[in-house]
């Protein structure tokens, strides 16, 4: 909203700067960065007030029977910081925003019902695994639906673009939409699975989502875009303003989520950052980046899938010691913060790689 305030530049000429993304982009950031901080101590205090707290299985390491007690759904704190940081900086009239606002608001929907069926109604198990699934199915039909019929460019609505390669795409036809679905439903649950130390999968969300805020802005600059061979997307500058939001909301989070975390994201914000993340990557036409970009993500998912095959097809043989991968770590004998820290590195070292493919063309 506070864009239109640029149309009253001729009684306040500093007021111009409102219509400049990269300005929006960074108030956006800040903005919810704030709000977090503002909220978190009496989110965290009214969770636990609530009892809303983290009930730690016999199934995870040792190590983490600490963190019994630890308020959980503070996801919350995401949320909020993001909607309303992402509604105050982003121009109302944007598509993309409204895309964005709606996956995180239904995948966020299911998230806290997972969540309260667990800590609330004490029900171990959570929401039914169908129920999450097909939530998560429905929103990525929707958003493939709607990029069918209004896609972010015409001329490559069924196209996937070649990192690294000068404007080599491969064209799928009718079997885009398959590939966009995977996107957002595998993007939603990897960020889930990483979900397990203090800090380490909003760590990875901030890289994730600067990588993708810078392709939205180039992409959605004519210029820029045709100088660095990028698919142009109208409007995509405004991606880049949610996805500064959701790099204030994750920092401002991980102001308590850090060692020892203070508060658990839970399912309320773990489902809808994955899932902001795939829609961003599939509006600004850089799908194939997305597994380099959270390559963090990618490992983790992976680990699970070959510990659970491995189990199944070989006897009860396990490749990891635990799974998820960071669990495997911790059991190897480092400590909780150096996985923590150690992914996050390599989750920078992923998004200057993704960022070398400006140039690398």
């Amino acid at each position: 909203m506070l864009y239109y305030l640029h149309l009253y530049k001729e009684y306040f000429s500093a007021l111009n700067i409102f219509q400049y993304i990269t300005f929006r982009a960074a108030g956006a950031l800040v903005t919810s960065f704030l709000i977090c901080m503002l909220l978190g101590p009496r989110l965290i205090a009214k969770l636990r007030s609530y009892k809303i707290q983290q009930v730690q299985r016999d199934c995870g390491p040792a190590s983490h029977m600490s963190k019994h007690g630890t308020p959980t759904m503070g996801g919350l704190l995401i949320l909020l910081s993001l909607v309303g940081s992402a509604l105050l900086w982003t121009r109302p009239d944007s598509r993309f925003l409204w895309v964005l606002l709606w996956t995180t608001l239904t995948l966020a929907a299911v998230g806290i019902y997972d969540d309260y069926t667990k800590l609330v109604k004490k029900n171990p198990r959570g929401a039914p695994s169908w129920i999450k699934l097909a939530v998560q199915l429905f929103t990525a039909f929707a958003v493939a639906t709607y990029l069918a019929y209004f896609p972010p460019n015409a001329h490559y609505a069924t196209a996937l673009s070649v990192p690294y390669t000068k404007q080599l795409v491969l064209q799928l036809s009718v079997w885009y939409a398959a590939v966009a679905m995977l996107v957002i439903v595998g993007s939603s649950n990897a960020v889930n699975l990483t979900d397990g130390l203090d800090g380490l999968a909003a760590g990875n969300i901030v890289f994730c989502a600067l990588t993708y805020a810078g392709f939205a802005y180039l992409a959605g600059n004519a210029v820029f875009a045709g100088y660095l061979k990028l698919i142009p997307v109208e409007g995509a500058g405004e991606i880049a303003v949610f996805m500064g939001a959701l790099v204030g909301a994750a920092l401002g989070f991980m102001w308590y989520n850090c060692y020892p975390a203070q508060v658990f994201m839970g399912d309320t914000s773990s489902l809808f950052l994955g899932g902001v993340i795939g829609v961003a990557a599939l509006c600004v036409k850089q799908e194939l980046l997305l597994p380099l970009v959270g390559g963090v993500f990618v490992a983790e998912t992976l680990s699970v899938i070959l510990q659970i095959a491995s189990f199944k097809l070989r006897g009860g043989k396990r490749i990891f010691r635990m799974a998820p991968l960071h669990h495997h770590f911790e059991l190897s004998g480092w400590a909780e913060p150096k996985v923590t820290v150690r992914f996050w590195i390599a989750g920078i070292m992923l998004m200057l790689a993704s960022l070398a493919s400006l140039k690398i063309r």
